[in-house]
């Protein structure tokens, strides 16, 4: 008898038959509200109609057109569509299938157009599974623990995690930058590094939102010393922190910017964005894969997409991403074993801490299967994984928000009482 392997552990008990929006339908006859959203990845909600309907034609039409074979049409429209709505001057595009090809796609671009081998890297951020992504990946030891050495080359610089120090922000700022110059001087000499690839929000690092002063400041070092920064945007890009780029919040510019997750509304795809002058100074044959571009998934890209634009989905996730901040922080409030919310636009945590301020995963845990007995779907992150985050699909609705909310309160309850 064959089985998945048991480290593939689900996070809930659901055994999902169909999606519809914001909901996933079970094989037990239950109606659940699905605020992981795939880890992010089902942004215009489960099965949008006209997501649906562009991948099923293009399957109809032509279903692989291996891209260093052959052109297609779906891939030359999304790379027309994405001039819409990527950062000034990021006008040469490279597709992969996952996150975390297309971090390394970043790092080896970043390398080889520099001709330095090292990269720096934020404390706590998450960057993908695989050898080198991996090796850029802080966010906690499981990733990493039992398959080295990894990859050498890599320095990492703390990230202005307030709570996390017990400090403002203007103090964990002023501490990560001064790291940093610091790093530089003692650990990956200027003319050693290559890039910083930084999340504008930690993601499996616990939800954690940079800022401006922090991004800024990196950006000011970059351009001073040659370094490129890469912006990780696989989570937080395609609309949700309520900005079209996470970066957006912060008025910085990527040298590099990398997206996947919610590019394709649950379609594996993903890519990394730089200026044409730097993509030239690839080497080739060092970009390429079979499945990279898929024409299906970059049909459903295109549809996604328009879908985002058509139905304003970035500010519905801005403005209903307020709406459940605001009921999050009101729960929070009456349960002192939530110490801290936080988050960007529909990008947000609650962490659990102990009375003596440690982190606390077991009441965190115990929230998140309540929340599933109530039929509201949740993920935990952070390092010890004490954070409960919320990803709805873009498309979420008031009464939705209000109705996980309702839920969210009832599971807190049960976990603290």
């Amino acid at each position: 008898m064959t089985r998945l392997s048991e480290h593939l552990r689900q996070a809930t008990p659901v055994v999902a038959q169909r999606g519809e929006g914001v909901h996933l339908y079970g094989t037990d006859g239950r109606r659940y509200l699905d605020f992981t959203a795939g880890i992010g990845v089902t942004s215009t909600g489960h099965c949008h109609p006209r997501v649906v309907a562009a991948a099923q034609e293009q399957v109809a039409t032509l279903i692989h057109g291996q891209y260093t074979t052959v052109l297609h049409q779906p891939l030359q429209r999304l790379v027309e569509r994405l001039g819409d709505v990527l950062p000034e001057g990021l006008d040469s595009l490279f597709f992969a299938n996952s996150g975390s090809e297309a971090v390394e796609a970043a790092m080896r671009l970043a390398r080889q157009a520099t001709g330095r081998p090292n990269i720096v890297v934020a404390q706590g951020g998450f960057h993908g599974r695989t050898v080198a992504a991996a090796s850029l990946t802080t966010s906690g030891t499981k990733i990493r623990t039992g398959f080295g050495p990894l990859m050498a080359g890599v320095a990492i610089t703390p990230f202005p995690n307030a709570y996390h120090y017990g400090w403002d922000e203007e103090t964990a700022t002023r501490f990560a930058l001064k790291e940093f110059d610091h790093l530089l001087q003692t650990v990956s000499d200027p003319d050693d590094t290559a890039a910083i690839i930084i999340e504008p929000v930690l993601g499996e690092g616990g939800y954690v939102p940079a800022n401006t002063a922090f991004l800024q400041g990196l950006r000011e070092r970059a351009d001073r010393h040659g370094i490129l920064l890469i912006l990780d945007e696989i989570q937080t890009g395609v609309g949700r922190t309520g900005r079209f780029w996470g970066h957006e919040h912060f008025a910085v510019r990527p040298d590099i910017l990398i997206t996947a997750k919610g590019l394709a509304s649950g379609f594996p795809l993903s890519g990394i964005a730089a200026p044409e002058a730097l993509m030239h100074r690839a080497r080739p044959g060092s970009q390429g894969g079979t499945y990279g571009g898929n024409a299906v998934a970059c049909a459903a890209a295109c549809a996604t997409l328009d879908v985002i634009e058509d139905e304003g989905l970035v500010a519905n996730a801005e403005a209903m991403g307020a709406r459940l901040r605001a009921g999050l922080e009101d729960v929070a409030a009456k349960h002192p074993a939530i110490g801290d919310v936080r988050g960007l636009g529909l990008m947000l945590a609650s962490e659990f801490t102990a009375p003596d301020g440690t982190p606390d995963p077991t009441t965190a845990v115990r929230a998140q299967q309540a929340a599933a007995e109530e039929g509201l779907l949740l993920l935990t992150c952070g390092p010890w994984g004490n954070v409960v985050r919320m990803i709805p699909a873009l498309v979420v609705s008031e009464p939705q928000i209000d109705e996980a909310l309702r839920m969210w309160s009832a599971a807190v309850n049960t976990a603290t009482g």
